[in-house]
């Protein structure tokens, strides 16, 4: 009650000053007069008891409040100065110059100092994880999505880069979900609507239970006809059938099998079987490379176009 009491008092000192020095109406002046008459009643206050008053008065308590609501306090009790806002949005911006020359490892540490000073600006969280998606650590560039979806649930560009750092990880499924949030915070980015379009497609390339390790097709490749004619006319070639016929006798018979692979080397003398399989299968590259240069090339495309998997992103971090 006695809190109460001084500040009832503070507030009934303050008005006091405002009756004198406030230059106020007639009117005001009586509405003052009436609400000190009421406060001094509810709180049995006197403005004549000076045991009530405080070591600053009212007006001075509210500068001292009002200099400090010009610092901003982290949700954990970690005050933010004017300064370390514009130093850490001096330092992304240093980090996104850095990004703009492609020296992604120093834009990383740029933000990271930013985030030190901010730990809860979306923003850098953002950027950061599009310097790890260069530099391939998609696993960070995740990570760092996730703590700027936290900190701001509508921040559209923090989806959409969780969407391509998901995709990098094979993770389609996954990243389809992301562009689709991106594009409703943002339905006119045509980036997301082509990278949910890319991402869907590749849900639908996932390989079948028909493909071979490596990610290709044996279905799709034995439905080519030119590959099944080249394939036919390698096991035409009789040095090939030779030498096959050697391997299955071998499989059944070890001593047949060895004289099978002997009478193919004398054929066509080398050191080993290994070193004649070898032979047959740069003549088969050779064939298929002169009579349909455009498989390669698919083929080859398929190499390239092949995603790091997650395993393999997980290596940069």
């Amino acid at each position: 009650m006695e809190d109460k009491k001084r500040l009832a008092f503070s507030i009934i000192q303050y008005l006091h000053d405002q009756l004198d020095n406030g230059g106020l109406s007639s009117d005001a002046q009586e509405s003052l007069e009436v609400a000190i008459q009421c406060l001094e009643t509810a709180f049995e206050v006197s403005i004549e008891d000076h045991t009530l008053a405080l070591t600053k008065n009212l007006q001075e308590l509210f500068a001292e409040a009002t200099i400090k609501e010009s610092t901003q306090v982290h949700p954990v009790g970690i005050s933010l100065s004017d300064e370390d806002i514009a130093e850490a949005e001096r330092l992304k911006t240093e980090g996104n110059e850095q990004m703009k020359v492609e020296n992604f490892e120093s834009a990383i540490s740029y933000y990271t100092r930013a985030l030190e000073l901010n730990p809860k600006n979306a923003v850098y969280f953002c950027n950061r994880a599009a310097a790890y998606s260069k530099l391939g650590n998609y696993a960070g560039a995740v990570r760092d999505c996730e703590e700027a979806i936290e900190i701001d649930p509508n921040y559209s560009k923090a989806y959409g880069r969780m969407g391509l750092a998901l995709s990098s990880l094979n993770k389609h499924a996954e990243a389809v979900e992301f562009y689709k949030r991106a594009l409703e915070l943002d339905p006119d980015n045509d980036t997301y609507k082509i990278n949910l379009k890319i991402a869907e497609q590749k849900m639908k390339e996932i390989p079948s239970p028909t493909s071979a390790p490596g990610g290709f097709d044996i279905a799709g490749l034995l439905n080519n006809p030119g590959f099944m004619n080249m394939a036919s006319n390698l096991m035409n070639n009789p040095q090939v059938q030779q030498l096959m016929s050697g391997m299955i006798s071998g499989a059944h018979n070890p001593m047949a099998g060895a004289a099978a692979a002997a009478a193919a080397a004398s054929a066509n003398p080398s050191p080993n079987d290994l070193a004649s399989l070898i032979q047959a299968g740069q003549q088969f590259a050779q064939q298929m490379q002169q009579q349909n240069p455009e498989l390669i090339e698919e083929l080859r495309s398929q190499i390239r176009s092949r995603t790091p998997s997650a395993s393999n992103e997980e290596q940069h971090q």
